[in-house]
């Protein structure tokens, strides 16, 4: 299957590229700079990718993700988030192909007490919120557009919660101060690669949800990624009002996955596993830079 990705040079771009390829898919992942899917006079190129490259999959990981930058900068994080998906969907529609769109539980308020269901009342808190939201109404008017909300992405290839927690350790900040207050779930960038690739290869249209299991506090997190990376760093858990943001986040953001596991036949994966990679991933990295150092030297 021909994939055509979109902020494929991302954290989560780069792995669905990787992931498509090793399933035998041509895959070709865009940059920005290659193809700015926010920039209306760049219309008639992004269509151009539809005729050249033949995609016979369209995948849109291209997001404004800053979410407390987004609250200032509200037209660019809706030029990205929300108008620049329809451009994505018409170079999927132009190749009549299945388009896949990326959104965020943080189309949600935060004031449930069971994971969210795709049906649920969306109740965005934050200007990010509210773009994602608009991006998914842009993506969903496409008739093959299917659209998978996820959270708190981490993985190799980008900032995340995972690298700012290392190299907090790494910098001596300590102890962690972090919120115990607000619930969700990790998910590791390459299982949801996977995730977005069986989906979109089973045909299914419409909203799914998927994250890793199980649920646990940015707190619990941060303390299992120290305890793994050093296994001697104080991690102290803080209420959200002592670290006051721009923008507000969901108390409690939990979706529910029961759609996804029917439609792919399996369970979702434990977060447990991609952390342990992700961290295995960062030494390399470190490892390489002393060497490197140590040549110089």
């Amino acid at each position: 299957m021909r994939s055509l990705v979109f902020g494929g040079t991302g954290m989560l771009g780069q792995a669905v590229v990787a992931e498509a390829r090793s399933r035998g898919w041509a895959a070709l992942g865009l940059s920005r700079a290659q193809a700015d899917i926010a920039d209306v006079a760049h219309c008639e190129r992004l269509l151009g990718w539809a005729d050249s490259f033949h995609p016979e999959l369209v995948v849109n990981c291209a997001a404004f993700t800053k979410v407390d930058a987004c609250e200032t900068e509200r037209t660019q994080a809706f030029a990205v988030n929300g108008e620049a998906v329809a451009h994505a969907a018409a170079v999927a529609a132009r190749a009549a192909a299945p388009f896949v769109h990326v959104s965020t539980d943080y189309v949600f308020d935060g004031t449930a007490g069971v994971p969210y269901g795709e049906d649920a009342p969306t109740a965005p808190l934050s200007v990010y919120g509210r773009s994602k939201l608009a991006g998914e109404s842009h993506a969903l008017a496409y008739d093959r557009s299917l659209v998978v909300r996820t959270s708190w992405l981490f993985g190799p290839g980008g900032p995340n919660f995972v690298a700012t927690m290392v190299d907090l350790i790494e910098a001596g900040r300590v102890p962690l101060r972090v919120v115990r207050d607000q619930e969700g779930c990790p998910t590791y960038a390459p299982f949801l690669a996977r995730a977005l690739l069986d989906l979109a290869q089973g045909g299914v249209t419409g909203i799914v949800h998927y994250r890793n299991r199980e649920p646990v506090s940015w707190y619990a997190f941060a303390a299992e990624i120290a305890r793994l990376w050093s296994g001697a760093v104080e991690v102290v858990p803080v209420a959200t009002a002592e670290f006051p943001r721009p923008a507000p986040r969901p108390a409690y953001s939990v979706l529910d996955v029961r759609r996804f596991e029917r439609s792919a036949g399996r369970p979702v994966e434990p977060w447990e596993w991609g952390l342990v990679e992700t961290l295995a991933h960062l030494r390399r990295l470190r490892q390489d830079r002393e060497l490197r150092k140590g040549r110089r030297g």
